[in-house]
């Protein structure tokens, strides 16, 4: 009997320039040309040249191409981003189409529970990208300001060399207290998002948007995080007290949605019992047995005001405001309702 992996054969190698340029019937250099986008050849020859780069299933060498424009513009922009949380994959959704409609890459490196903004950045030294933009860690001094053009989104940093793109938590908070408040709701808690910077601004927004309305006094802060787990813990801790709030706005989807789940497995009611609020306006939160009142950011309009914004430092363009604000909005469904009375 033969093998499954003898029955596969040889693997299939990949196609070089000089194999384009064969099917193609025109020389590597002018192949080269095509490739690279380059002025020298006509639209005919153009479009023969990528017919058999795509016939060939030909991708272009990375590594030379960085080789290639070592003296120059790599048109790689690096990213660093978390792994919670829907919102941070939304904007990569994003990023990569912002990037490529103006003919750049992203290289992308990844924060974990054990590999932090040091180790991130590092891996991405190497292929001497242009810019930096970072969904994450959201710290107050990013490892490469100043260093390089650097745009983080979601929270702004108190460096003139960072620039960033964000919706304002401000008016968010604002717009998910005053839903709450006209309906009658005073016992309202925040689970923030733990101790980065956009938990920071989002924890003071609603003290503020509370104090707005004469209830500082009756606000609460619980500690959360970014996950469904930290969500969870947070719910049980308001489970055990003698009485539930009457409203919850979570840090984002994944946090208010676990919360909700924790409210109804016990017995509550939502909305009769306690409403619930969330952030992102994330896929999940549409969902027909879910339907979560939430804050709406808009994940492709920041994705490419990011890119932009890194584009545009490269390639030494005046900026006059160097921190975008977006208004958000608020989605309201069925998960906010007029506050209980005991």
């Amino acid at each position: 009997m033969v093998s499954g992996d003898a029955q596969r054969g040889p693997a299939k190698r990949r196609a070089t320039l000089a194999d384009v340029a064969a099917h193609a019937g025109v020389s590597r250099a002018l192949v080269s040309i095509v490739i690279r986008d380059a002025p020298g050849a006509s639209a005919a020859t153009r479009e023969r040249v990528m017919r058999a780069a795509h016939e060939l299933g030909y991708r272009p060498d990375v590594r030379a191409q960085l080789l290639a424009r070592a003296s120059g513009q790599s048109k790689l922009i690096g990213t660093v981003f978390g792994m919670s949380g829907t919102f941070h994959f939304d904007v990569l959704d994003g990023l990569y189409t912002a990037a490529a409609e103006r003919g750049y890459e992203l290289i992308l490196s990844a924060l974990t529970r054990s590999r932090g903004e040091h180790q991130a950045v590092q891996s991405l030294q190497d292929f001497r990208f242009d810019a930096l933009i970072m969904i994450g860690p959201d710290t107050a001094a990013p490892e490469l300001a100043g260093k390089v053009p650097l745009v983080t989104v979601g929270w702004t940093v108190d460096d003139p060399a960072v620039d960033s793109v964000r919706i304002s938590d401000a008016q968010g908070m604002a717009l998910a207290v005053d839903h709450l408040v006209e309906r009658g709701h005073r016992q309202i808690v925040h689970v923030d998002g733990g101790e980065g910077m956009v938990s920071r601004s989002r924890r003071e927004e609603f003290l503020n948007a509370m104090q707005s309305h004469g209830l500082r006094a009756e606000a609460r802060v619980l500690t959360g995080g970014l996950t469904r787990l930290e969500g969870y813990m947070a719910a049980r801790t308001m489970l055990d007290d003698p009485q539930l709030p009457t409203a919850v706005i979570g840090f984002n989807d994944e946090v208010a949605l676990s919360i909700l789940e924790a409210f109804v497995h016990s017995g509550s009611r939502v909305p009769q019992d306690v409403s619930v609020i969330g952030w992102d306006n994330s896929l999940v939160s549409k969902l027909p047995h879910v339907r979560l009142t939430t804050v709406s950011q808009d994940p492709p309009l920041i994705a490419k005001l990011a890119v932009d914004r890194a584009i545009a430092r490269v390639e030494g363009e005046a900026v006059t405001e160097r921190d975008i604000v977006l208004a958000p909005s608020l989605m309201v469904r069925a998960t906010t309702g007029v506050a209980r009375t005991d």
